[in-house]
């Protein structure tokens, strides 16, 4: 059974930035897709951004230019640099796997759905 655990939330002022890190255990897919969803409170989950085995990503168009999603194999820890911090990056973030790719996806996840998720560590930017 595998495992995620982020880490790296916390309160910033607008414009801040913040670097969230999900530690990953146990085996999942032989080929996967790792990224990141937020939820604001009251609302769904939605994509942030994902990367996949080949180290192609996919990012939702209100991150583009100021998030960057990259992974460490070795270390089994995937990373969410936040920059340029908004108030409505505030939510809970959380770390999840999928298998396939990227590939064909615009919109800050993978092809298919996520099997694994994290218990999700929360960011509060304020203005």
């Amino acid at each position: 059974q595998a495992h995620l655990v982020e880490s790296g939330g916390g309160s910033v002022q607008a414009g801040g930035s913040l670097t969230l890190t999900c530690a990953i255990s146990g085996s999942m897919y032989s080929r996967q897709c790792m990224g990141w969803f937020r939820q604001v409170s009251g609302e769904e989950r939605e994509g942030v951004a994902a990367i996949d085995d080949d180290g192609s990503t996919s990012y939702a168009d209100f991150v583009k230019g100021r998030f960057t999603v990259s992974q460490d194999h070795a270390k089994a820890t995937l990373y969410l640099q936040m920059n340029n911090l908004q108030p409505e990056d505030t939510g809970t973030y959380y770390c999840a796997a999928s298998p396939g790719t990227t590939r064909g996806t615009d919109a800050g996840w993978c092809e298919n759905s996520a099997g694994y998720w994290g218990q999700g560590t929360q960011v509060t930017v304020s203005s």
